[in-house]
């Protein structure tokens, strides 16, 4: 049986801060199962009645969604300029959902949409490396010589960006514009707008097709569909 520490699990309710939660249990404001506890190292099964002050604590189970974000949505869970957020596409479902890391307001493409926190910084932490691909619109027709140095690397920010996987998959001679494919594992800001531009090729539209192993596939902007429990299980790996 899975078991959490208990100020983790009031945390995740949204009762308090972690640091907060902390502070109610050693002032012995919290009970496990009718019983007071002051340890905070307590670990907790999902089972278990936790209640604060008298009041039972109403636990959320896990989920994990694939969503297609459209340009012109912002990937967060509120607005405090009226703009339409990635939470308005997920008002069926009961649980309070947050977008894992962000896409541009103009880019679309692949995000997860889940409400486990630990799961979501793991996903974001730069340790793991995951592969994050895009297809850029770019004005112009890069050469060979542009797409080696977004392999090799480009200077951006006062910083090089990690080598990359870049390749052409179509050119419009007439327009003089291409579709390039661009795989890096960091999320710096702009990254991928700013990489191409640094070589000269600015994006004119920007899609995040895969995060890892997880694709696009079946979806069609503005939709959704649950993670299944073998794909939620290799991202925890």
């Amino acid at each position: 049986m899975e078991t959490e520490r208990l100020q983790k699990v009031m945390a995740n309710a949204g009762v308090a801060s972690r640091r907060a939660s902390e502070r109610l249990i050693t002032e012995g404001k919290v009970q496990v199962n009718g019983k007071t506890v002051k340890e905070l190292g307590t670990k907790v099964e999902h089972q278990d009645i936790i209640t604060v002050s008298g009041r039972v604590v109403e636990r959320e189970k896990k989920v994990y969604y694939l969503f297609y974000k459209p340009r012109g949505v912002i990937s967060a869970v509120s607005d405090d300029k009226g703009r339409k957020v990635v939470t308005d596409y997920f008002t069926s479902i009961s649980e309070r959902l947050y977008p894992v890391g962000r896409l541009d307001y103009d880019t679309s493409g692949l995000l997860i949409m889940t409400n486990d926190g630990e799961l979501a910084n793991k996903l974001m932490h730069p340790r793991y490396k995951i592969d994050k691909t895009y297809l850029a619109k770019v004005s112009g027709i890069p050469g060979n010589e542009a797409l080696k140095k977004l392999r090799l690397g480009v200077r951006i920010d006062k910083y090089k960006t990690a080598p990359a996987k870049s390749k052409i998959i179509s050119t419009d001679q007439k327009k003089k514009k291409a579709l390039v494919s661009l795989t890096i594992h960091e999320g710096h800001n702009h990254q991928v707008k700013k990489m191409l531009a640094a070589v000269g090729y600015p994006v004119e539209k920007l899609r995040r097709d895969s995060y890892g192993f997880l694709t696009l596939q079946g979806l069609t902007s503005g939709d959704y569909r649950p993670l299944t429990r073998d794909e939620i299980e290799q991202l925890k790996k």
